[in-house]
């Protein structure tokens, strides 16, 4: 039985489709059975981000509405065996997905996969809530900033009040990821530290993915930035935070585009 995790935030922009992909290929690449799934009705972007944009025939709202059977949707990763997609739509609306829908699709998914990841839209609309409804684990991203954490601290509170395991009285695993991370940027307090952040959310930090162009790229290559250049510092921390998403204890580092060097050490215990 699959875990489900949400990658989400509150603000646009802060990275959530690049770590949705980037967690997923390493997950994959770890000999897990993955599953990403754009939630992102209308603005798709996920399948772009793994170089798929051309293979999709049927999406999530096909599944939804019965218009196609899941295994129709799904697109397997031509570099990982066990990576897949489950592509958005680009024309149809958030409003046809629908509760029962969604729920159908992600149980199936369950028994599939060992990982359900679901790429959040940014805000707290329709679709957001139903991206993290069924969610075991929410990824919370967020950039070093006041605005981008003040919206995060929001999606806290609806993960808290809006999913299935709150509405049984229970809580969902959540987990930070810190992106566009810049040591040197923070230490001059152009940015909020580490510790800044941790102490407004209030959640357990899994990874810091430093500023670095390797992330663009690999974005306007179509493909994950753990596949493209698997050396690269944002490669190595998405790494890590997927290796402690299985429960490996790894030490929290800002790894460093100088090849050979590590970045600044954390004391805070990770996720």
């Amino acid at each position: 039985m699959a875990k489900v995790l949400v990658v989400t935030s509150g603000k646009g922009g802060v990275g959530k489709t690049t770590s949705t992909a980037a967690l997923g290929a390493a997950l994959a690449q770890g000999g897990q059975k993955v599953v990403v799934v754009d939630f992102d009705v209308g603005l798709r972007n996920l399948d772009l981000v793994m170089g798929a944009e051309r293979r999709v025939v049927y999406d999530l709202i096909n599944v939804v509405q019965g218009d196609a059977k899941l295994p129709q949707a799904l697109i397997r990763d031509k570099r990982v065996d066990t990576l897949h997609l489950l592509p958005a739509s680009q024309t149809r609306d958030k409003d046809n997905l629908t509760t029962e829908g969604v729920a159908r699709v992600m149980a199936d998914l369950r028994e599939q996969f060992d990982w359900v990841i679901c790429d959040s839209p940014a805000g707290i609309e329709r679709g957001a809530t139903l991206a993290m409804r069924h969610a075991d684990i929410a990824v919370v991203v967020t950039n070093p900033e006041v605005s981008s954490v003040r919206d995060s601290d929001r999606i806290i509170g609806l993960l808290d009040s809006k999913t299935e395991l709150a509405e049984r009285g229970e809580r969902v695993e959540k987990h930070l990821l810190l992106t566009r991370f810049d040591v040197n940027r923070a230490e001059r307090g152009d940015m909020l530290k580490v510790d800044d952040v941790l102490e407004i959310l209030s959640i357990p930090l899994l990874g810091i993915i430093p500023e670095s162009a390797e992330v663009l790229r690999a974005s306007n290559l179509g493909t994950p930035v753990t596949l493209s250049d698997a050396g690269s510092a944002p490669a190595r921390a998405y790494m890590d935070a997927a290796r402690r998403l299985k429960g490996e204890s790894v030490p929290m580092l800002v790894p460093s585009d100088k090849k050979g060097l590590l970045g600044k050490l954390f004391g805070r215990r990770a996720a």
